[in-house]
């Protein structure tokens, strides 16, 4: 069975009148496996965790990090086992919390940044006189530097990001659990994060859980490291945890370099026109600060979003005797020439299992069914979704997903592979086999171009470097 306590929302308690006897969390024996799987994501949890304290959550891609924090936050309760899997063990959470999750698309409940924000605290009941106090200054907290009726459909990823974290600060969670919160901010935006969370927990006393892969920006506030693995649930020091492989440098290419893909003052919906280029069988990388129109950028030059001025020219290569943009090419015609990997990998699957999500693209191909089965084979293997194949695509971790879109976009062998934060939710090892992988695509000569804020995936394939601004 599961227990899950909680209790609703009351002024925070001060620290020398919290009954610290008492835990936050705890667990015993607790398990969990998705209704797909055989084999549970994590089994036979124990845990316990007083309250205010600062702990990092680590494990590889899969371990079950994700599924944990959403027990923990209450939304894989009895209701959730009976209809998505199985849950032995006890687990009681006490206190009011607040989750920010993998997928920020996910959280945004309004259409205006300050009603969204404002959405936690309704639901607590909060005096309607306290909550647009706790509105705007959650929002400075966080940076996010934007009007209150500003329409949440034009946040960039990483907007919507610091958006879900300003809606947990003002509800005044006791127990704030962050998942990967940093992934997709720019460096800047990591900074602010990383001391909007300090601030408030000072203030608060509130207990804190945090899943990074790359944790050095949290490690100054972590008082514990909890590592779980096929194995269960262990307490280990900073100094255990993984770190990056060892990669090997970008390949800068030369000013005159052929491009596959250029545009002239290109205009999209974000931003000043554009004038990049995309060397040919080699790694661009595209960064920028969060809302400067990166993603935008990228959509219209892989042919989803249409420009809004100027030109996009494509090399002969690509186009293969296509005369009009990408954006006007048929779908198949598009699918054969550029493969995209969308910020959110959800948003590209469309089948029950991880191996029919991969057979959809060569079957619209026509490719011979012999050639797609050792395609499809290859691709499992390598980036490690083997033992997947039979699971549902929107039950994967958060970092299976993203290796499970570059594979849907690698199947048809595209000429250019253009991806949207690939290295989101992915441990050091597999940055390191994802970086490997790209690098073995640029030497068998198609063209990569990743939009991106981690520096050591630029370091390693930042070949040729586009820094885009908002103005």
């Amino acid at each position: 069975m599961v227990t899950l306590s909680t209790r609703p929302h009351q002024p925070q308690p001060s620290p020398n009148n919290t009954n610290i006897a008492e835990p936050l969390v705890e667990a015993h024996g607790f398990s969990w496996r998705h209704a797909s799987r055989s084999s549970p994501a994590f089994a036979d949890i124990d845990l316990e965790i007083q309250r205010g304290e600062k702990i990092l959550l680590a494990g590889k891609s899969g371990a079950g990090k994700s599924t944990l924090l959403l027990a923990l936050a209450g939304i894989l309760g009895p209701e959730a086992a009976e209809e998505d899997g199985d849950a032995s063990g006890v687990l009681q959470v006490r206190g009011t919390v607040g989750m920010v999750l993998q997928d920020p698309d996910s959280q945004v409940i309004a259409t205006r940044v300050g009603d969204d924000v404002a959405f936690g605290c309704e639901n607590l009941g909060i005096p309607r006189e306290e909550i647009w106090p706790r509105v705007e200054r959650a929002l400075k907290m966080v940076g996010l530097d934007v009007p209150l009726n500003h329409p949440t459909a034009n946040l960039s990823g990483g907007q919507k990001q610091r958006l879900a974290l300003a809606g947990v600060i003002a509800m005044g969670a006791e127990l704030i659990i962050l998942d990967e919160p940093t992934a997709n901010l720019d460096p800047i935006g990591v900074k602010e994060v990383v001391r909007a969370v300090d601030t408030i927990i000072s203030e608060t006393n509130a207990t804190l859980i945090v899943v990074e892969h790359r944790p050095q920006h949290w490690l100054p506030l972590i008082e514990r490291v909890l590592y779980l693995d096929h194995s269960g649930l262990r307490e280990i020091s900073a100094e255990e945890l993984p770190g990056l492989p060892q990669l090997s440098p970008a390949r800068p290419v030369a000013a005159d370099a052929p491009a596959l893909l250029e545009t002239r003052d290109l205009k999209t919906r974000f931003g000043p026109p554009r004038n990049v280029k995309l060397p040919q069988a080699a790694s661009t990388v595209i960064t920028g600060v969060n809302g400067s129109g990166k993603t935008t950028l990228a959509l219209t030059m892989a042919g989803l979003l249409k420009a809004r001025g100027g030109e996009l020219i494509t090399h002969q290569d690509l186009a293969r005797g296509l005369a009009k943009t990408p954006y006007h090419w048929r779908s198949q015609d598009l699918a054969q020439r550029i493969g995209m990997v969308f910020q959110d990998p959800e948003h590209q699957f469309l089948a029950r299992t991880v191996e029919e999500e991969l057979h959809i693209g060569p079957r619209v191909m026509g490719m011979a069914e012999d050639e797609a089965e050792a395609r499809v084979e290859e691709l499992l293997q390598r980036l490690k979704l083997t033992h997947l194949r039979k699971a549902n695509p929107f039950s994967l971790s958060g970092g299976e997903k993203r290796r499970l879109s570059v594979a849907t976009a690698l199947v048809c062998a595209p000429a250019l592979l253009i991806l949207d934060e690939p290295t989101f939710g992915q441990d050091p090892e597999t940055l390191g086999e994802m970086v490997h992988l790209l690098r073995e695509l640029t030497d068998e000569g198609i063209t990569i171009c990743s939009v991106t804020h981690d520096d050591a995936f630029i370091e390693a394939l930042g070949d040729h470097h586009i820094e885009v601004t908002a103005a």
